[in-house]
Order: C-alpha cells, then structure tokens, then sequence
C-alpha cells in the first residue's frame, strides 16, 4: 500500500524535511509514504482566504490518485489513539487500496476535501505548527506499524 500524504504547504525548512524523511524511510515498501505538497495560496493583505482555501481544496483533490482511500486530518474527526490507529492502518492494509491523507493549509481543509473523504482523523486538539503535522503523522504512521509488527519502537 502507498500512503500518499497530500500537504498544503512547501518550502519546509531542513529540520521538517529531516524528521519528516526519518519516518518515512523507516516504514517498509508495504506503507510506503510519499509526501505530496501542494503550494499554498499568496495569504497577502487583503487577501480572499475563501477563494484561496478553496482553490488549495481544488488543487488537492486533483492531486489524490485514484482508487484511494482519503483520509481528511481535521478537528471535527475522530480522535483515534495510537493502538486504534494501528487498528485503522490494519484495516486500510487489508483493504488492498492505497491511502490518502489530506492535511489543510492554515485555515483547514476545504469544504470539498471534507466531503470527499471517507474517514476524518483528529491529530489533536492541540494547535501545531503546520510543518510539524507532517512530522507527527510520519511518526505516528511508524509507531502504529510497529505495533503491528510487534517492532520494538513502542513499548507501551
């Protein structure tokens, strides 16, 4: 299964790209995470945020491959813990069909990508910085398949 993690959002500085890549690397080809960026809105004095979180919404959509499964990361999902995410990446896995998880810009996800996704995933309710979210659902996504895989790195 490919993850696709479709991101509004570009030019992260080194130290996103690094922890980012550090998760990413260490999950197998099964859960292959491919970060997908999709550049954000000029967010300029005055600017129209409707239209810019619409358009963003726009170019995420056209940016989810097809037969995938997407996942919107929003305040309004569900606040899965750690083991119920394992158990959400078993069943995705079992599935047969890749994956799409679908962070918004600074204002959310589009109402659009709202609808189109199957599942809606509360990260937290804590506010992050948006390069961090990449970082914590990369990270996340490697706990829950060792926990699938009875791997060392969570003990708990």
């Amino acid at each position: 299964m490919q993850i696709h993690l479709i991101s509004i959002g570009n030019r992260m500085p080194a130290w996103v790209q690094q922890g980012y890549d550090e998760y990413a690397k260490r999950l197998p080809r099964e859960c292959e995470l491919i970060l997908k960026e999709i550049n954000p809105g000029n967010r300029g004095k005055n600017c129209d945020v409707v239209r810019i979180v619409k358009d963003e919404g726009d170019r995420m959509l056209a940016a989810i491959p097809a037969n995938c499964h997407p996942v919107a990361l929003d305040l309004a999902g569900k606040p899965w813990s750690t083991p119920e995410l394992s158990a959400a990446l078993k069943r995705w896995l079992e599935s047969g069909q890749n994956l799409a998880l679908l962070i918004g810009g600074p204002e959310g996800l589009a109402e659009a990508v709202k609808k189109t996704a199957r599942e809606s995933w509360c990260l937290s309710n804590l506010t992050f910085p948006h390069p961090l979210v990449r970082i914590v659902v990369a990270e996340q996504l490697y706990r829950a398949w060792s926990i699938l895989t009875h791997h060392p790195y969570h003990r708990g």
